[in-house]
């Protein structure tokens, strides 16, 4: 009888950690698809007047921080400009920079995900380490290629190579996986508010934190089923594996936000480590720009792939740069997070000015 008991025990709990596992992940990426589509239903039309009305590469690179920053989707903002410039309504040289700053404005997402362990200091350390390197990865990488794409064309000039090689190369659609299990109810959702972005966006965030709440415990759960040492000794056995993995995964589920925030509460509940996780960060910012290369490749015309492959060249160039240097975005990240989890309202304070305060500044001053 007890053997029977305890067979019967062993056959459940494995099925039952799947589902626990399953359920709380389609909660947590539903509320990252609900909170997306809330901001863009607050600022798509915002978004398409600071785009079109960029004439100066400075001024660019803030309004696309800014822009991503409310629309939660550098997706969203690299295809809305591939777009305009196909369309003439906007120049490649002005179209480059922001795109860059989509690359910096998208990691919002991540840091407001880190926020669901506020509550834990440990794990918020953790956890906000793992969210902001990709921000220093991102910034660092703008500090340099910025200068050298205005001055030289060290981004338009490879990239319109690669245009002019593709350009006869139809377009295509990648079901994004995640997306098709998760747009339906986040559709239902919208529909029942009346399309009110302000309660989806509230029926976001909170479904986030209640989905970070359980995914830490779940995963700690797991940690006994020999699942850390699956991660570490399998997906992200070195920095190589870990790079393609965040490529390969971002391609298929076209969102950056969607496979950087997921690992945040796995470095959070210390079944990963930052410096195991970067790498996977970076190959995420190389499979994003597959979305605005599809959206080129439909639109057809030489400028829309220049700027496309820009955003591709813009993280391929950044990783080579930074690869063997990997110590300083991540030291960065230590350094802020440590300030951030002695001193919580530091971390509040880094998203308000990094996103909104000093991009506002600056877009209103240089206008």
């Amino acid at each position: 009888m007890n053997y029977s008991s305890e067979s019967a025990r062993n056959w459940w709990l494995p099925v039952l950690k799947t589902l626990a596992v399953l359920a709380v992940l389609y909660m947590f990426f539903f509320s990252l698809e609900l909170m997306g589509n809330a901001f863009k239903l607050m600022g798509k039309g915002f978004a398409h007047r600071m785009i079109a009305t960029t004439n100066n590469p400075f001024v660019g690179l803030f309004i696309g921080v800014l822009v991503t920053s409310v629309v939660q989707s550098s997706s969203t903002v690299t295809s809305l400009v591939v777009g305009l410039v196909g369309g003439g309504a906007l120049g490649i040289t002005n179209a480059i920079p922001i795109v860059m700053g989509a690359n910096i404005g998208t990691s919002i997402t991540n840091i407001i995900v880190s926020l669901g362990h506020i509550r834990n200091d440990v794990e918020f350390k953790r956890a906000f380490a793992a969210s902001v390197v990709h921000d220093f990865f991102n910034i660092i990488t703008v500090m340099w290629l910025l200068p050298l794409q205005i001055f030289f064309g060290f981004l338009q000039k490879p990239a319109h190579f690669l245009a002019e090689s593709f350009q006869n190369v139809g377009g295509m659609d990648l079901l994004s996986p995640v997306k098709a299990v998760t747009k339906p109810l986040s559709h239902l959702v919208i529909q029942l508010t009346g399309r009110n972005g302000i309660i989806c966006a509230i029926i976001g965030i909170v479904s986030l934190f209640v989905a970070l709440r359980y995914l830490v415990k779940i995963l700690k759960w797991l940690v006994v089923g020999k699942v850390e040492t699956w991660f570490k000794t399998r997906l992200f056995k070195n920095a190589g594996r870990a790079l393609i993995l965040g490529t390969v995964l971002t391609m298929l589920v076209q969102s950056s936000s969607i496979t950087t925030s997921f690992i945040v509460p796995i470095v959070g509940a210390g079944i990963l480590t930052i410096q195991q996780i970067f790498p996977y960060t970076m190959g995420a910012n190389v499979g994003t720009t597959i979305t605005a290369i599809i959206a080129a490749l439909v639109i057809g015309t030489p400028e829309a792939l220049t700027v496309a492959f820009s955003h591709l060249l813009f993280n391929v160039f950044g990783i080579a740069a930074i690869w063997k240097f990997q110590f300083v975005p991540i030291k960065l990240a230590e350094l802020l997070s440590g300030m951030s989890y002695k001193r919580k309202y530091v971390a509040f304070l880094f998203i308000l000015v990094t996103f909104f305060i000093i991009p506002l500044t600056l877009i209103f001053i240089a206008r």
